[in-house]
């Protein structure tokens, strides 16, 4: 007991140091704080002196993050052309817009607690993660950063061979790895499930040779009734953020997303898709990576107006217990078949927490159960087992 409630002490601290004062005077600044994560202790001392002092001689404004990034601010600053760099700082305000976003349909007043940790190996480097729980519009809402670097597995080099990357057998690899990752789990079974990543990853052998980079992400919905208005309005942003880089994006990985997200035994999609890509590679990152913003930048338009529209619309019994259901095959998906769960427990010294965040805080499996014919959860189950062109 004692030893939880020195975590539970710790990670409190680790808020209140790593969050500049974004919601009113409480914060006033970074504060001194003792970070106990990930197995590894690390001492995180900064005085809002300190701080205020290093943004005055730093192009680099942090002030509307969740948190310090990752990275020592000197380190982005000194190579913020670098594409490490530039990724981790997208990701930082991608996560912050996004969780003000979500934190303004809370009438409840209900917060992200975050959580800046570091690997047990602090120069590894580490992430933040942002949950927001029980609040009365969402039940369960994740945003993780990660940004790491760290040999890479013997299991996870033979990932890599197996989709195409050159990792000759008698060198021994690093990698560098930024992400975000969300999934956002409303109360109301009206309003659907949203759930983006985007990453971006390097790697290369001991002598710096044999160097691979490459992007990955997406953005999916997964409602539990199906509202096709709403589908059509999230593909069609999605469609918008495609089009302004490559007329063929958009249909390629729309079909891309609907192949990755079935469930292999149920026969059945997650939800009604998006869109999802992996090992983009371009001459320059920069020719990529334009196309990765744009679309981490679509999700609030995408998904907002949705949760204003149904967040007040009245439930019954039943209906929740379909969206119970409906968390269950998500769960499945997760757990037996998403490539990033994968990747975080090959991971040596993985952290747990952070990789499981996607799953729900309730969730309900019922022995063959088969919905009423011709009912609304039957037309969707007919979607999720035939995907169709929205826009």
């Amino acid at each position: 007991m004692a030893s939880h409630m020195a975590r539970g002490i710790s990670r409190t601290l680790v808020t209140v140091a790593a969050v500049k004062a974004r919601r009113g005077t409480r914060f006033a600044g970074y504060l001194g704080a003792t970070l106990c994560a990930s197995g590894g202790v690390l001492l995180y001392a900064a005085c809002s002196q300190n701080v205020s002092a290093a943004q005055k001689v730093s192009t680099i404004d942090t002030s509307q993050f969740m948190a310090a990034p990752v990275t020592d601010l000197s380190d982005l600053e000194k190579n913020k052309e670098d594409m490490k760099a530039k990724m981790e700082l997208l990701i930082m305000r991608i996560q912050s817009e996004f969780c003000k976003a979500l934190e303004g349909e809370e009438s409840s007043g209900t917060k992200f607690t975050v959580d800046r940790w570091r690997r047990h190996n602090p120069s590894e480097g580490g992430g933040i993660t942002c949950v927001m729980q029980d609040g009365e519009t969402f039940e369960k809402a994740g945003v993780n950063i990660t940004v790491m670097s760290a040999p890479l597995s013997k299991q996870l080099q033979a990932s890599m061979r197996a989709r195409g990357k050159e990792l000759p057998d008698d060198k021994q690899f690093t990698f560098f790895a930024a992400g975000i990752s969300s999934v956002i789990h409303p109360r109301n079974p009206h309003v659907p499930t949203i759930h983006f990543n985007y990453r971006y990853f390097e790697m290369q052998d001991e002598d710096g040779n044999n160097k691979h980079w490459w992007f990955g992400g997406g953005t999916d919905l997964t409602p539990y009734f199906l509202e096709e208005d709403d589908v059509r309005h999230f593909h069609s942003v999605l469609k918008s953020s495609c089009d302004r880089h490559n007329p063929q994006y958009y249909p390629k990985y729309k079909k891309w997303c609907d192949d990755y997200f079935f469930i292999k035994f149920r026969g059945e999609r997650r939800g009604v898709g998006g869109i999802f890509f992996d090992d983009l590679e371009a001459e320059k990152p920069e020719d990529i990576f334009g196309f990765v913003q744009d679309c981490a930048e679509s999700v609030v338009p995408s998904y907002l107006p949705l949760v204003k529209k149904h967040r007040q619309d009245p439930v019954s019994e039943a209906e929740r217990r379909w969206q119970l259901l409906r968390r269950g095959r998500y769960v499945e998906f997760n757990l037996v078949y998403d490539r990033g769960t994968k990747f975080g427990f090959a991971t040596p010294n993985a952290r747990i927490e952070s990789i499981l965040m996607s799953l729900p805080l309730h969730a309900r499996w019922e022995y063959m159960h088969i919905p009423e014919p011709d009912s609304r959860e039957a037309k969707l189950t007919e979607v999720l087992k035939n995907p169709k062109d929205w826009v």
